[in-house]
């Protein structure tokens, strides 16, 4: 069990980090085409991978929107068959614009593993951090 958390985790990094230095290709890489997406700013689920591409594609071109960096922490993964559930909290720094912007935030990744045993996200919920 301990090596299937471990690949989760890995895969978990790896998403993060291509989100944290904005590498746009390597971060949609790590989505199933058919993944779903909740996020706290939208009004809507974005019911596949392109529907979030196009969706990124509009905040750059019309607010700006660049991420700076992510940090994540309270890591925790729970496996069930080929499906995986990560959970964390996520530190944001963005720029909207040029203006720098924090976001703290929770967020749940629902990982797949797939026939050759890579894990790819096909679900992600982003929910704002409750204030203290």
């Amino acid at each position: 069990m301990q090596q299937l958390e471990d690949a989760v985790l890995a895969a978990a990094d790896h998403l993060v980090d291509a989100f944290s230095s904005h590498d746009r290709e390597r971060y949609f890489a790590a989505f199933a085409p058919e993944a779903t997406f909740i996020f706290h700013n939208l009004d809507r689920v974005l019911k596949n991978r392109a529907e979030y591409e196009a969706e990124w594609q509009l905040w750059e071109s019309r607010d700006g929107f660049r991420v700076k960096g992510c940090r994540s922490s309270g890591r925790n993964v729970q496996i069930a068959g080929t499906t995986a559930i990560f959970t964390h909290s996520v530190e944001t720094e963005l720029a909207f614009n040029g203006e720098p912007v924090q976001a703290k935030e929770r967020e749940t990744i629902v990982f797949e593993r797939q026939a050759d045993g890579a894990w790819l996200a096909i679900h992600e919920h982003l929910s704002q951090m409750p204030q203290a």
